[in-house]
């Protein structure tokens, strides 16, 4: 495989978070769509959906309207991007990192893409590696609303790694994940 851009989906209501900027909150001293804009450093191009940041550098839009979903998220992402190979990432994943965005490339060769699977044997249609043109085509005529609905059909290979398919969606989760953020932390310092 080739080089690849990403698509980060940063522009959801967060509902169960109550409402907050979700791609904003801090873990472990970065925004977690800074983890996740890290995660694909390398990318040729990254392309973030949802309302424009001084940080992390890369290219904003925005759906139409904003906070429409995501697929029309996808859709705004998708327009941008120039290369065969894409990454559709959620903003709220402050464990992905380069390894599993590494492991996906590989997984997605040989077929249309790769999704990561959470601990509980779900796959995550937020993370993981497309062919373009694959997804462009199932978009084209496409009539419903979920993402599984679109890209189960691609047959996407699955790669199991838990923990970087960790997603804060409450404020229990997004608590967790400081915790343990900050005990990898000082584990790896030593203290």
């Amino acid at each position: 495989m080739g080089g690849f851009d990403a698509v980060v989906l940063a522009g959801g209501a967060a509902r169960r978070m109550g409402g907050a900027d979700k791609p904003g909150l801090r873990v472990g001293g970065r925004s977690m769509l800074e983890w996740v804009v890290e995660a694909v450093r390398g990318a040729d191009a990254v392309v973030v959906v949802g309302p424009p940041r001084p940080r992390p550098r890369a290219r904003y839009v925005r759906e139409d309207p904003p906070g429409a979903g995501p697929l029309p998220a996808l859709r705004a992402g998708l327009a941008e991007v120039g290369s065969d190979w894409f990454a559709l990432l959620a903003a709220d994943m402050p464990f992905l990192d380069r390894a599993a965005v590494a492991a996906l490339r590989a997984a997605a060769a040989p077929g249309d893409g790769a999704v990561l699977v959470d601990g509980d044997g779900q796959p995550q249609w937020l993370a993981g590696v497309w062919r373009t043109a694959a997804v462009r085509a199932a978009l084209a005529d496409y009539p419903g609303r979920s993402l599984r609905g679109l890209l189960g059909p691609l047959d996407p290979a699955r790669v199991v790694r838990p923990a970087a398919a960790r997603d804060c969606d409450t404020p229990e989760e997004l608590a967790r994940a400081r915790r343990d953020r900050s005990a990898a932390e000082k584990e790896r310092s030593g203290r």
